[in-house]
């Protein structure tokens, strides 16, 4: 065992102790997940967000996801584990960000901007300005393939974004965590409830008029962010950063969620109360 991790003693234990089987799957608890892989539970849920750490779905009595002992002992077995783990899930703010980048703060901050890479977290700070952490992994790819933003002149087409007041980080943002619930999911209704719930009441009233569709929508509405504020500003900063802006980011979800509720109401149609559904009778009378 790697000196510095607080962990049970060995896999085996952890199996017959922590571990349920799911599915046929030997899984933990997120809680213990953590403790296994020596990272802290922020960096556990970041992991599971970005495809590192593959989990399981939740049993019917808990809506919480688990983490296969399999997929604990694949993380482990990685060469340089835990340190590569850990700088894989590095998070920086705009100031140690651009020192990676090697460019200005001001510079750095223009090119977020103008969306040339996006954010993975957020949190507000005392005057309920949103603050916003990248991924360090990502912004040393900008550097290596991107060299020409670093130096000179930015191009024409990211001057005239920042001209017109754009800021592409909560779209950039809003999209990551989008695209990460979809992939979580098998159940076409939750995918499609990801792409609702960036929409605005009217919007949504708009694109599904069926009250039973969007109640099932809500019903499986991913939590975009844990954030829980307190005061009403930071409340509405929060609520402003969940809400697709823009009349071309929502129509981009609105299209994403047409889409996904055509193939949801195919696979799986949406049972009425008295009512079987369609497909149902329609086999009945080919008997």
């Amino acid at each position: 065992m790697r000196r510095g991790i607080t962990m049970p003693v060995g896999l085996a234990r952890a199996e017959k102790s922590g571990t349920r089987k799911t599915d046929a799957v030997e899984a933990v608890p997120m809680d213990e997940a953590h403790r296994m892989l020596g990272i802290r539970p922020r960096e556990l849920e970041l992991a599971v967000e970005l495809g590192a750490l593959a989990t399981v779905a939740p049993r019917r009595e808990s809506r919480r996801r688990r983490v296969p002992v399999a997929e604990l002992a694949r993380v482990r077995a990685e060469e340089g584990f835990p340190a590569t783990l850990r700088e894989r899930l590095r998070l920086v703010g705009a100031r140690e960000g651009a020192g990676l980048l090697g460019v200005t703060p001001v510079r750095f901050t223009r090119l977020a901007r103008a969306g040339c890479f996006g954010p993975v977290r957020f949190s507000l700070n005392r005057y309920r300005a949103v603050v916003w952490f990248y991924l360090a992994s990502e912004l040393r790819d900008v550097a290596e393939h991107q060299p020409a933003l670093l130096g000179g002149p930015l191009p024409e087409g990211l001057l005239r974004i920042l001209a017109e007041g754009e800021d592409w980080r909560p779209r950039h943002w809003r999209n990551r965590r989008i695209a990460q619930a979809v992939r979580r999911t098998d159940d076409p209704w939750a995918a499609a409830a990801a792409h609702a719930a960036v929409l605005t009441p009217e919007v949504l009233r708009e694109a599904v008029p069926d009250p039973g569709e969007r109640a099932r929508l809500e019903e499986l509405r991913p939590e975009l962010t844990t954030a829980r504020p307190e005061s009403l500003a930071a409340r509405r900063a929060v609520r402003r950063l969940l809400t697709a802006a823009g009349e071309e980011e929502v129509l981009w979800h609105r299209m994403g969620l047409t889409l996904a509720l055509s193939t949801a109401r195919s696979a799986r149609p949406l049972c009425r109360p008295g009512r079987e559904p369609a497909a149902a009778v329609r086999a009945d009378r080919r008997r």
